[in-house]
């Protein structure tokens, strides 16, 4: 008899051989969306029910297994795909236009029930999976909105994009040669502002602003966010990861001096010889190369011969 070996606990190879319809039934098994649902279809009343509320909420969670960008799309898709459609709960019919505009309103109005089932979904992860929440990682990325520009007109019509505002990134380093260079990326919309585990590759904690917000003063409010909502994991986290974005004397006092987290940040000047000092900004920093799995340096900030952060030569490896 051939036997097959048992599966890791968690890979990320075991969904990926999955067809569409096959994660979509994972997501709609695991999703901790019951109270969510008794409380939309509470309010829903005795109304006219043509399109249920839980057809409706799992077509919008396949809108997004399938990686539709617009409703538009996911409605076509239900159109041709009659699997969908029943996964979903719908008898044959698929909701109109009018009816996703609706109820994303409804879902809107409920955001905060929402942020509920991800923070159900995080407490779940650090359960269940080893280490989780040990190593994290901070970044933000851009999202783009369907609307090039700012609508000279401010009355808001439900098709206006009156909250998205224009923002810049620059990207820059130094070649195997010795040649600076440098990357300017522009975008009209949003930012999403992330801490993940940087094990699992999974998020923790988010926030989405105006793309113009600062990413240094968002992760103050990421680190407060969750010493609010999810405290146990600033006890379980070891270390966390960033960019020179987040290269903020501010951010990595707070990190080691009140969460005891190791900050691995990126510099904001790369030397060609990272064991230099920098003096750019009135006082002597030193930067102790670590072998973590990501290309980082932990700082020590000095002054007046005394570490402002905590000594963290004795806690990164060498």
């Amino acid at each position: 008899m051939a036997i097959i070996p048992q599966m890791s606990l968690f890979t990320w190879k075991e969904i990926e051989i999955l067809g569409d319809l096959d994660r979509l039934r994972l997501v709609l098994d695991y999703m901790p969306d019951e109270a969510f649902m008794q409380s939309l279809e509470k309010k829903r009343g005795k109304g006219r029910n043509d399109y249920p509320v839980r057809a409706m909420w799992n077509s919008i969670l396949a809108g997004i297994v399938f990686q539709h960008e617009s409703i538009e799309k996911l409605r076509r898709e239900l159109s041709r795909n009659g699997q969908l459609r029943e996964m979903c709960g719908f008898e044959g019919q698929v909701p109109t236009s009018y009816a996703y505009t609706r109820f994303l309103k409804s879902l809107i109005r409920d955001e905060e029930m929402m942020d509920k089932m991800f923070e159900t979904l995080v407490e779940q992860l650090l359960e269940r999976l080893p280490d989780f929440g040990k190593r994290l990682a901070i970044d933000s990325k851009a999202i783009s909105s369907f609307s090039k520009h700012p609508n000279k007109h401010e009355t808001e019509d439900g098709r206006r994009d009156l909250d998205a505002n224009h923002s810049q990134k620059v990207y820059s380093g130094v070649t195997k040669e010795g040649n600076p260079w440098q990357k300017v990326v522009k975008w009209f919309g949003y930012k999403l502002h992330l801490v993940v585990d940087a094990t699992y590759e999974l998020p923790v904690t988010f926030k989405v602003t105006k793309a113009s917000e600062s990413d240094i003063t968002e992760g103050h409010k990421l680190l407060e966010q969750m010493e609010e909502k999810q405290p146990k994991l600033l006890e379980t986290a070891e270390t966390m990861a960033g960019d020179r974005g987040y290269d903020d004397t501010k951010l990595i006092t707070k990190l080691w001096d009140t969460y005891k987290i190791k900050p691995i940040m990126d510099i904001r000047n790369m030397w060609k010889d990272p064991t230099k000092h920098d003096y750019s900004r009135g006082r002597k920093t030193s930067f102790i190369t670590t072998k973590e799995p990501y290309p980082a340096y932990a700082l020590k900030q000095v002054n007046n011969g005394k570490c402002a952060t905590g000594d963290l030569r004795k806690t990164a490896r060498n």
